[in-house]
């Protein structure tokens, strides 16, 4: 995805196309935006309920002719089903993402990650979309925490509405991510901002582990599986991991006051990348990992070019996951252009 390098076979599926990427002023949404823009869409919707945000991102395509700006809330169902219409391929991207606020609200995390997922479900059925392709969390594993639980649910939603979808064609599938390294809520910028006032460096726990990814990684796992996905797979891409203590010596903060505040509500020590139950039925496809629905013997869904991958046998956790080293995460950081 680096570049000015052109996929042909994505190209192919995405030419032509309308597309409309929810959360579409986020950082997700602005990454698939920019990309797609190289594959000759019809038009692409942004949609999103920040008004302000919406504004920054007319700012940033208001010369494409191709780009849309849809304000509206993936709550309202009315709303969604007029932005999705004519819509070809759907980028859900709309989510409460922080684990500390919606374990503090979490009846907004359901209205917006569970309600808002089942309203996407009926309007792309309505308007006989082609594909939609959920971006879900790593935090889905094994959840602690509401956020995460409400991913996970909104996970089993779009699997199963591959499989009560009666005769409409809409393809459903899930991609996995870790943390977005420089996305909004990234710890990233709160650290820089304490270094540069030179500390405190407030650390939850200096051998917390995350996984992390890249924009351009995460826009290629979101594009990957909008290519091949079948109907139910929840796609994960293989993600390096890193020790918070090991991040902040990458940014350049060794010697600097740190002040250890501990987890926020709901936050893990590290993270996972699937069950041992979804193991059984996981794909290795090299750079990622297809988790085939376990609904997959109900429905007469073809997932046989899926065979000759082998099965997961080792179970990914970002503690058990060797860390990259402070050198390398600041390599890391530089080619993102966040160091």
């Amino acid at each position: 995805m680096n570049g000015n390098h052109i996929d042909m076979s994505i190209s192919s599926t995405f030419k032509g196309k309308t597309i409309l990427i929810t959360g579409g002023t986020g950082t997700i949404g602005i990454g698939i935006a920019s990309v797609l823009l190289k594959y000759d869409p019809a038009s692409i919707r942004l949609m999103t309920n920040d008004e302000n945000s919406l504004d920054c991102a007319h700012q940033i395509f208001a010369d494409n002719p191709r780009m849309r700006f849809l304000l509206g809330d993936i709550r309202d169902r009315k709303r969604l089903m007029m932005a999705m219409t004519d819509v070809d391929i759907v980028f859900h991207a709309a989510a409460l993402k922080h684990v500390y606020i919606c374990e503090y609200n979490p009846f907004e995390a359901v209205q917006t990650n569970i309600d808002g997922i089942v309203n996407l479900v009926d309007a792309a059925l309505a308007n006989g979309v082609q594909k939609v392709i959920f971006t879900s969390s790593d935090k889905a594993v094994n959840p602690s925490n509401m956020m995460g639980a409400s991913k996970l649910l909104g996970e089993k939603l779009v699997t199963a509405a591959n499989f009560h979808k009666g005769k409409h064609k809409t393809v459903f599938s899930s991609v996995r991510f870790g943390n977005v390294l420089g996305s909004r809520g990234s710890v990233i910028p709160l650290f820089k901002s304490q270094i540069d006032a030179g500390g405190p460096i407030t650390i939850t726990d200096g051998d917390m582990t995350r996984f992390v990814i890249s924009l351009d990684q995460a826009v290629n796992l979101v594009f990957k599986a909008t290519e091949c996905s079948v109907g139910g797979e929840t796609f994960v891409l293989k993600m390096d991991a890193i020790r918070v203590k090991d991040l902040v010596t990458a940014m350049g903060g060794n010697g600097i006051k740190t002040k250890i505040i501990g987890p926020k509500p709901g936050e893990k020590m590290y993270e996972e990348l699937m069950t041992e139950e979804e193991m059984s039925r996981a794909r290795d496809l090299g750079d990622m990992f297809a988790i085939l629905p376990g609904q997959q013997k109900f429905r007469n869904f073809d997932y046989s070019k899926y065979d000759r991958y082998p099965r997961v046998k080792k179970v990914y956790t970002s503690h058990a996951q060797k860390a990259l080293p402070p050198k390398e995460i600041k390599a890391l950081l530089e080619r993102e252009g966040i160091a």
